[in-house]
């Protein structure tokens, strides 16, 4: 049986099919349990009455016994939990990674940093003035149904209908699982394009070095339109995290998150392949030490019980 993920997004302004009501916020947590799903995104502001509806995915009802609904959240929270000591090692690499950069290395006066940040400083301006907002609309709805396509395809699935428009989008597949429910949330599709068409025209082109901040600079537009549109759409009502457990999606789409920004630091240092080996190192060493001090912690406890024990 098919499974349609399904996305509309309308806007403040009258358009084509768009309902002329306003979903409450408890008609939308009643409708999260329809095969539909729906998914909201409501920028504040003077913009309140402004929508995006996106990434809306629909799945078969369980009619399981309840007692097996109940181990299928056991065990996600088991896997979110085993994820976070993970978490919490990359975010700590990362952080002493990027400040090593920037303070010792003065990462903070190259080219590569600036032009990002300059593209990241626009992409946030537009964000908060909406300016064009249609059109980038178009494209964010667009990047999001082709992640979900893109990662069918990688599963071996199919998809079998596919539509985009400024009102909505929606494909049909016959597979799901959880990185294509929460691809859109950590893949950075018009990054990844913009790379790729760059690396394209550089080859042919035989452009110099000087031209790869263009390619800076749009990767802090582009990564910035996806990080914009992301926390936005993580504290609204989100049947997409809850396909897989809303904590589990959570820590993956943090996790991934972090990962694609370890990529992009790596990627932007003078060796690539070298600064993904000291990163790796680096991951290894402050897990090995925190693992080292976890344990001294357990046995501490462990063998405060026991002597508590013998009275």
């Amino acid at each position: 049986m098919g499974k349609k993920r399904h996305s509309k997004t309308p806007t403040g302004r009258s358009l084509k099919n768009q309902r002329r009501t306003r979903v409450s916020f408890a008609q939308m947590l009643n409708s999260a349990s329809l095969r539909a799903h729906e998914q909201a995104n409501r920028k504040g502001g003077n913009r309140s009455k402004k929508y995006v509806w996106a990434a809306v995915a629909a799945t078969e009802v369980d009619d399981g016994a309840e007692s097996s609904e109940w181990l299928r959240r056991l065990m996600r929270w088991t896997l979110a939990l085993l994820l976070l000591p993970f978490c919490t090692v990359t975010s700590w690499t990362f952080l002493l990674r990027f400040s090593l950069a920037t303070v010792d290395q003065d990462f903070w006066k190259t080219a590569e940093f600036w032009y990002f940040a300059t593209g990241a400083l626009l992409m946030i301006g537009w964000f908060w003035s909406g300016l064009l907002q249609t059109f980038f609309l178009y494209l964010y709805v667009l990047g999001h149904e082709l992640t979900h396509a893109i990662f069918v395809v990688l599963f071996r699935g199919k998809v079998t209908e596919f539509h985009v428009s400024v009102d909505g989008g929606y494909i049909t597949t016959n597979k799901t699982n959880l990185l294509i429910a929460l691809s859109p949330y950590f893949v950075p599709f018009w990054s990844v394009v913009c790379a790729v068409i760059y690396a394209l025209v550089r080859y042919a082109a035989g452009l110099s070095h000087e031209w790869d901040r263009v390619l800076y600079a749009l990767m802090g537009v582009t990564w910035t339109f996806h990080m914009v549109w992301t926390l936005w759409m993580i504290p609204r009502d989100q049947p997409d995290l809850k396909e897989n457990g809303t904590f589990l999606s959570l820590v993956v789409i943090y996790l991934a998150n972090v990962l694609v920004l370890v990529g992009l630091l790596c990627v932007a240092a003078d060796s690539p392949l070298q600064s993904v080996r000291e990163f790796a190192m680096e991951w290894l060493r402050i897990a090995a030490t925190w693992g080292d001090i976890f344990v001294r912690w357990a046995n501490q406890i462990i063998g405060d019980f026991r002597e508590a024990g013998r009275f």
